[in-house]
């Protein structure tokens, strides 16, 4: 690993005007990896049950208190 200044002085680097700009017919210098890299994470799930669920639960336990009251009015 070398000693080297990873950010070199802007005045000293060959291709940079005074302004830090480019001249036509330059590659620009690599661009940091620190400013604001990745994307932008907006996906935020819901929380809690959905509706779904819940029905499918609840039409499962009207029936199954229903089967009890009819199974209990048989025997």
């Amino acid at each position: 690993m070398s000693g080297a200044n990873p950010d070199p002085d802007p005045v000293r680097t060959p291709g940079l005007e005074p302004g830090g700009g480019v001249p036509p017919g330059e590659t620009p210098p690599g661009e940091s990896s620190m400013s604001g890299a990745g994307p932008q994470e907006t996906y935020n799930p819901a929380r809690g049950w959905a509706k779904g669920p819940i029905l499918a639960i609840g039409a499962l336990v009207v029936i199954l208190v229903i089967t009890m009251i009819i199974w209990a009015a048989i025997v």
